[in-house]
C-alpha cells in the first residue's frame, strides 16, 4: 500500500471527527456511471469491506475513485464516416458539416451506453496530528479532481498547497554547486537542469555521478535544478521537483524488511505497512521543510 508520489497540502486546525469524515464520504461513495454518461466521481473503501476511512494511531487513509468509460474517439470516427458515406450515397451528394457533426453525436450516444468502464482509485493520507493532507499522485489535475470533490462533499479540511520559505529550485541548484545537502538527506544519481529565458535548454543525468565539474558548469551558465533524486535516512529515496511535487517514492529495502513476517494475514500486513509509511512520511515531510527554510506562513 505504499504511496508512488506526494503532493502535499497542509491542513488548518480542523475540528472535523474521523465518524464525520467517513459519514459524508458515504455518502458520496462513487457510482456507476449512467447509461449517458462518459465519467462518474466518488469515495470508495481504501481496503476491503465497507469502511470508508480507515483510521490507525490518529492517522486516517481514504480513497478517491474515478470511473471512466472507454469509446476511443477513433472508434466514433469510424461508425460516423461509414454511415456518412451510405448517406451520401443515397442522397447523391457530400454530407455538409452540419450532418456530418449530427451524425457523430448519434453515433456516440449509441455507442455510449455500450462502452466498457474502469476505474481509478488514488490514495490520500490525512494527519490530523501534523496536519498534513497528501495525495498519492503525481498530476495536479488528478489532485484536483480529489479536492473538489472533498469541497462537493462539504467536508471541512481546507487544504492548501504547502509552501516553503526557500524555493526548491533554488535550494536544490544551491546543494549542488555547494556539494553540500542538510542532513539526514543524500543526493542520489537524477537530476534536471533547465536554462530560463526563451531557450529552456533542458539537461538531463539518470543514474550519473552528480559532484562533477560538468553539472558545476552547467549551473554557472545559468540552468538551474529543476528535478533532483535523493534519500532520507537511507530508508527512503525520491525525486524533488521546483514545483515541490515528490515523485518515484522508494521505501528502500532496508524499512521494507522491517514489515515482513510480522503479519499473520493481508489485514494486519496493511496495517504494518500503513503505520510505518505514515510514520516514515511525518518525519521526512518535516526534515524537507526544515531543509527548504521553513514553512512560508500564509497571511
Amino acid at each position: 500500500m505504499w504511496f508512488k508520489n506526494l503532493l502535499v497540502y497542509r491542513l488548518a486546525d480542523s475540528k472535523i471527527k474521523a465518524d464525520d469524515l467517513e459519514a459524508k464520504l458515504k455518502d458520496n461513495a462513487l457510482q456507476p456511471c449512467g447509461s449517458f454518461e462518459m465519467e462518474s466521481r466518488g469515495w470508495v473503501a481504501p481496503r476491503s469491506g465497507d469502511r470508508f476511512l480507515h483510521s490507525l494511531q490518529r492517522q486516517w487513509l481514504i480513497s478517491f475513485g474515478v470511473n471512466q468509460k472507454l469509446l476511443p474517439g477513433s472508434i466514433v470516427t469510424q461508425v460516423a464516416k461509414e454511415r456518412a458515406e451510405k448517406l451520401a450515397e443515397k442522397q447523391e451528394h457530400p454530407v455538409g458539416r452540419k450532418q456530418m457533426r449530427d451524425i457523430r453525436e448519434r453515433v456516440l450516444e449509441e455507442l455510449m451506453p455500450k462502452a466498457l468502464s474502469r476505474r481509478r482509485t488514488m490514495g490520500t493520507w490525512i494527519d490530523p496530528v501534523n496536519h498534513w493532507l497528501v495525495i498519492d499522485t503525481a498530476a495536479d489535475k488528478k489532485a484536483d479532481e480529489l479536492l473538489e470533490s472533498l469541497l462537493g462533499a462539504d467536508i471541512e479540511l481546507e487544504p492548501k498547497r504547502l509552501e516553503c520559505q526557500q524555493s526548491p529550485s533554488a535550494q536544490m541548484t544551491l546543494w549542488l554547486s555547494s556539494g553540500k545537502v542538510p542532513a539526514p538527506f543524500t543526493i542520489d544519481q537524477d537530476l534536471e537542469l533547465k536554462a530560463s529565458g526563451d531557450s529552456r535548454a533542458t539537461v538531463r543525468y539518470v543514474n550519473h555521478p552528480l559532484e562533477g565539474k560538468e553539472i558545476r558548469d552547467h549551473i554557472a551558465g545559468g540552468k538551474t535544478a529543476t528535478r533532483l533524486g535523493m534519500t532520507w535516512k537511507n530508508r527512503l529515496s525520491f525525486v524533488l521537483t521546483d514545483q515541490l511535487q515528490i515523485k518515484r517514492v522508494a521505501f528502500l529495502d532496508i524499512l521494507k524488511d522491517e514489515t515482513q513476517d510480522q503479519a499473520e494475514d493481508a489485514e494486519e500486513q496493511f496495517d504494518i505497512e500503513f503505520a510505518l509509511m505514515t510514520g516514515e512520511l511525518a518525519a521526512m515531510l518535516a526534515d524537507l521543510v526544515e531543509a527548504l527554510g521553513g514553512e512560508k506562513k500564509s497571511g
